[in-house]
């Protein structure tokens, strides 16, 4: 089975937390970011890899992400492609015909991809998309249609649903990606509108990486579950 990962992520909210480094190769625990969701994606019986980034960078990818048990093929893109742009790009170099699992190179989370692409196949939609809850950044005020205050919540869970970056990609969903641009933009608004759209809830852990403190945050996270930490083995 193979796979396509987003890593063309310039690490700009980082700052000088990134190193200079892409995104999906800044070290959380010690190990790149891009690792975990590769060590996983292995796992789940993922033996070849399409990362899609930035020219020039390669050499990079392959080299940080070798060893782990799948061959990575990295393909730079020459200009910014965005996110739909990327993950087409990625899909011309795949060898296999069928269901393509797909993910952002910058995500920690623990879904089950086989429970993901067995879903994905049973319901014959053109794509599946991991979806997720976050958490309110602030306490939520209870209150009462007449203004009275009934109670607090610090920092529930939200209501509603996010992407989280996983998807699970069918031929035409693949056909209908972008040359350039964002698929959620297009693709699977167009595919949703069409009712080819399905959504997988995931409950489980979701951790983003986009500034320094969410960066602590993860190594925290890892530090305390070691049980994450990637397992090299021999491609």
């Amino acid at each position: 089975m193979e796979a396509l990962l987003l890593a063309g992520g310039k690490a700009e909210r980082l700052g000088e937390a990134a190193e200079g480094l892409p995104k999906p190769l800044v070290p959380v625990a010690g190990f790149p970011l891009a690792e975990y969701g590769v060590a996983r994606l292995v796992d789940a019986g993922v033996s070849r890899i399409v990362v899609a980034c930035r020219a020039g960078q390669e050499e990079a990818f392959v080299n940080a992400l070798a060893g782990l048990g799948a061959e990575i093929d990295a393909v730079g893109e020459v200009e910014p492609l965005g996110r739909g742009g990327g993950l087409r790009l990625a899909a011309s170099r795949r060898r296999e015909d069928g269901p393509c699992l797909a993910m952002n190179g910058d995500e920690l989370l623990d879904v089950d991809f086989g429970a993901v692409i067995r879903e994905h196949e049973a319901s014959g939609a053109a794509a599946t998309i991991v979806v997720a809850q976050v958490r309110s950044p602030f306490g939520v005020v209870e209150l009462q249609e007449d203004g009275t205050v009934t109670g607090f919540r610090e920092a529930p869970l939200l209501a509603d649903w996010v992407n989280s970056g996983v998807y699970v990609l069918g031929e035409e969903a693949i056909e209908r990606l972008p040359e350039k641009g964002d698929h959620e933009q297009t693709t699977f608004p167009e595919l949703a509108a069409e009712g080819k759209l399905r959504g997988y809830r995931h409950d489980g852990v979701w951790l983003t990486v986009n500034t320094p403190k969410d960066l602590r945050r993860a190594a925290d996270f890892m530090d305390e579950h070691p049980e994450w930490r990637p397992r090299r083995r021999v491609a």
